[in-house]
């Protein structure tokens, strides 16, 4: 019985762990942020690792909260997957910071790190640096544009070298 709550202990005080705070935007204007964002190129979760034609979709709720779906096809396979999780913008943070609850009640740290001035790409990461996000409004990104979000993430202290290019 008591290994159970040993290993659920650990892994709780593993996730508390601090590392140097991400920088964040300064302000999220969440009705811009809401909509379809292509997944470009990603340091994936576990679910993530093999995927392609990823879409991450975020709707704003009336309560504040944002409703969030990522749809992919894994490699390999024609059927469409989905999974669901809702963000909580942190008020303090001007909505730049999330908890992202996929399983109640764990909440997974989440930063918009970058927005460009036009809402058409973004960069998300995470304060322990471990998976990161290069998304866009549409499924290609110009090769400039595409190499500053690159340094852009990598000067955040991100290691390039696990950075997988997402199959559109």
């Amino acid at each position: 019985m008591k290994k159970p709550l040993v290993l659920f202990s650990t892994l709780l005080l593993g996730a508390c762990q601090q590392s140097p705070s991400l920088p964040t935007v300064k302000a999220l204007e969440l009705d811009r942020f809401m909509g379809d964002w292509y997944v470009i190129a990603h340091i994936p979760t576990w679910p993530e690792r093999k995927a392609t034609k990823a879409i991450e979709s975020y709707a704003l709720q009336p309560d504040g909260s944002i409703a969030t779906t990522f749809t992919f096809v894994p490699e390999g396979k024609t059927k469409t997957k989905q999974m669901t999780a809702t963000g909580f913008p942190k008020a303090q943070s001007n909505n730049a910071v999330w908890g992202m609850q996929f399983i109640w009640p764990i909440m997974a740290d989440y930063r918009v790190a970058y927005v460009d001035e036009g809402y058409q790409h973004t960069i998300i990461g995470r304060n322990k640096r471990d998976y990161l996000w290069i998304m866009a409004r549409g499924p290609r990104v110009d090769d400039k544009i595409m190499t500053e979000l690159i340094d852009f993430a990598r000067k955040l202290g991100y290691n390039m070298d696990e950075l997988r290019i997402v199959p559109q």
